[in-house]
């Protein structure tokens, strides 16, 4: 029951267009619209409150807070470990991996999960996605394609699942997506990466769990794959560049 409730004050908040500092309505009334117990509504702001979306502030009524305040919360449990991502970025590997069980179990249940709004959500963000293309800005295609991957994450309707994969995002765009950017350098890449998000979105918008489960596993294969070859390639060329001019 908290779970569903805070689910509808996400979507009254997004339905509103709430911005970052601004107010929800009173408990009483807000409970009223909701047609929840007051009691039912002050768990569901503490759920939200924890997972670093809104601050209630005692007796100044609760705020929505700014985006990058929630991605801070999402990523907090995992800043102990930002330096040695830093340091070693095989590390993304380990952020592949857990995507890879996350995503699959996100496309699944958005599937079947996915109101009429989460789905034009999901289309738009593909659209965004793909518009971004060639205007020579590799970081913004990243974010772009994050974005779409938290869109589906949120028609999933798992209020845990989203902010873990938040947090996630956030520390592969903060600390090491530099590698993952080069992927949209790349119309060896980029063209596949088209083909398998448009399985995605058409597969989720379609309501076929398995069919979206298979398709989220898919592209995450792929991106592993290619950041191998990347990483590999530009170790051999390190490696080419140390040697003497006629071994070259």
């Amino acid at each position: 029951m908290p779970d569903r409730v805070a689910e509808r004050l996400q979507a009254l908040i997004r339905d509103r267009d709430l911005r970052p500092g601004d107010r929800l309505p009173a408990e009483r009334a807000l409970a009223l619209e909701l047609g929840v117990s007051r009691a039912a509504l002050r768990e569901a702001i503490a759920r939200l409150s924890s997972l670093g979306l809104l601050r209630a502030r005692q007796g100044g009524g609760t705020y929505v807070l700014a985006r990058d305040a929630a991605d801070r919360a999402a990523i907090e449990p995992l800043m102990p470990y930002v330096s040695v991502f830093r340091s070693d970025p095989e590390y993304r590997f380990d952020v592949l991996e857990i995507r890879h069980a996350l995503e699959g179990m996100a496309a699944w249940h958005a599937a079947l999960r996915a109101t009429g709004d989460d789905r034009a959500r999901i289309a738009a963000a593909f659209d965004s996605m793909m518009s971004v293309h060639g205007r020579n800005d590799p970081a913004g295609e990243a974010r772009a394609d994050a974005a779409f991957h938290l869109s589906i994450a949120e028609a999933s309707h798992n209020l845990v699942l989203l902010q873990v994969m938040r947090g996630l995002f956030e520390l592969l765009q903060t600390n090491i997506s530099q590698s993952r950017e080069k992927l949209y350098l790349s119309p060896r890449t980029f063209e596949p990466l088209s083909v398998q998000h448009r399985e995605m979105r058409d597969a989720v918008l379609a309501g076929d769990p398995e069919r979206a489960r298979a398709a989220a596993h898919a592209h995450l294969e792929f991106v592993h794959t290619s950041l191998r070859e990347l990483d590999d390639n530009e170790a051999r060329r390190a490696r080419a560049s140390r040697l003497p001019p006629s071994h070259r």
